[in-house]
């Protein structure tokens, strides 16, 4: 049975595993190689069962372990042509890794179907990811995108379990310490998700029959897991939480633990 081992998530590192014990794949390398490989084995998890590194896009909280991490575990990397062409461009890419572009085609690595979809944010070639597991699950990478758009909602509808982006608190922004370009560029289009707008799309989800929806990618400036949660919770006020869909917080570091979906 796959599960959702959410490893690292929030603006200072994200990595999840998708698979079983045995294969499966890694999304995302945003914390060092070390971090990474005791985040698996506290989930029982080998660095051999990893067959695959999929990258969303190539901001460092995504992708700071990815040079090491796969010298280390020699398997292919996997992002889309733009991602591929600038984690190059940066030194993040060993020469003997092989890079494998991706697109809204599937393809098979670690027991997973992985789809591509693309993102709205400020890194080119930004994308999520939707992967179809060996016992016929859905399940999606949907963090990091300053709005929803068609292109999101078509790939992300349907999933079994989805890592949806509920990265800030708009009135905790507004009124907190970061710059006003920073305020702007966050709120923006090709920025993150709000709360609101994580809350808008979740109601979306688990009424086109999602039942697991974990929040991802939470600020540690801008946002609280409380005032994250009761957003969401209210966005979903029409629907019986425990009945209708389970909802989770993914942790900035896991201490273990999967989301069986």
């Amino acid at each position: 049975m796959a599960k959702f081992y959410p490893l690292f998530s929030s603006s200072s590192g994200n990595a999840s595993f998708i698979g079983t014990q045995k294969e499966g794949i890694l999304v995302d390398a945003g914390v060092s190689c070390k971090r990474v490989i005791e985040a698996l084995s506290r989930n029982d998890i080998a660095k051999e069962a990893v067959r695959g590194i999929f990258i969303t896009h190539t901001h460092s909280d995504h992708t700071t372990g990815l040079r090491v991490l796969s010298n280390k575990l020699k398997v292919p990397v996997y992002a889309t042509a733009e991602t591929l062409a600038q984690l190059e461009t940066k030194g993040s890419l060993p020469a003997t890794v092989q890079a494998v572009p991706v697109d809204t085609r599937a393809i098979d690595c670690g027991g997973c179907e992985v789809m591509a979809f693309p993102t709205m944010h400020d890194a080119p070639g930004s994308c999520g990811f939707r992967i179809h597991t060996a016992d016929d699950k859905h399940c999606a990478v949907c963090t990091d995108l300053g709005v929803v758009t068609d292109a999101v909602r078509d790939a992300v509808t349907g999933c079994d379990m989805v890592l949806l982006e509920a990265n800030y608190d708009p009135q905790m922004l507004v009124n907190g310490p970061y710059p006003p370009e920073l305020k702007c560029r966050i709120m923006s289009d090709y920025g993150h998700l709000s709360n609101p707008d994580s809350a808008s799309f979740a109601d979306h989800l688990v009424g086109m029959g999602t039942t697991r929806v974990l929040l991802g990618h939470l600020s540690p400036h801008n946002n609280t897991q409380t005032l994250a949660a009761n957003a969401v919770l209210g966005g979903l006020s029409r629907f019986t939480q425990g009945m209708d869909y389970l909802l989770g917080i993914a942790p900035a570091e896991s201490a273990g633990g999967a989301v069986i979906f």
